[in-house]
């Protein structure tokens, strides 16, 4: 019919033999229909120029010089919720209500020192190449005057505005490294947005986007 798949009970039915001896009959073969994975896969001319470029960063990074992974987080919601939640006790899962309060979104900009792990990041209201360069602004001022500056970043159109690429005329000691298309996963600060949403975002509750930009910033 129109289902997309098969199930134990339906081809039970259609070949007039039990659940149980499909099932037997699919692990034998090792199939699992009820299963299935994404892939993405890069279509990327330069595919492997960009990838040993941006690993050779990681793994050999150039003298004099700091490799900072930058990405944006955009679209962080300040969640709150209709009635409060329940801590966990012996033999009861932590509880939280399905539904929320919106009270507004932030953008995380973020740029990761792929040494020692520490990271410079601004919250901001919008996510356009104006913000973008007010964070190149805020990099340039904290990374030591003496030191060369390469930035891996992805593909997002604002990275290669033209105002953008202007700015990065004008500051030489700056060199960006784009990642592959469809290769996000290749930047390291994905890593560090992920921790984050996990650990501190997934489960909190904000009142206001101050509060949200607070325990970010914490």
């Amino acid at each position: 019919g129109e289902t997309t798949h098969w199930t134990a009970d339906m081809m039970a039915q259609a070949a007039a033999i039990s659940a149980s001896a499909v099932r037997r009959i699919w692990k034998a073969h090792g199939l699992a229909p009820h299963r299935w994975r994404q892939f993405k896969l890069s279509n990327d001319p330069k595919f492997v120029d960009k990838l040993r470029d941006v690993v050779g960063l990681y793994l050999d990074p150039p003298a004099h010089a700091i490799v900072l992974s930058v990405d944006e987080k955009s679209q962080i919601q300040a969640l709150d919720r209709t009635q409060p939640g329940l801590p966990m006790k012996k033999g009861r899962l932590g509880t939280m209500t399905h539904d929320y309060k919106r009270n507004g979104t932030t953008t995380l900009f973020a740029a990761l020192n792929v040494l020692d792990g520490t990271v410079i990041g601004r919250n901001m209201q919008r996510h356009r190449h104006q913000e973008f360069i007010r964070f190149l602004n805020a990099i340039n001022a904290e990374v030591p005057t003496d030191k060369a500056v390469h930035v891996v970043l992805d593909n997002y159109a604002p990275h290669k505005h033209p105002k953008v690429r202007a700015w990065l005329d004008r500051h030489e000691r700056f060199t960006f490294h784009f990642t592959p298309t469809s290769c996000s996963w290749l930047n390291a600060v994905e890593g560090f947005f992920a921790k984050l949403s996990k650990r501190r975002l997934k489960r909190g509750v904000f009142h206001s986007v101050v509060d949200l930009q607070a325990a970010i910033n914490r």
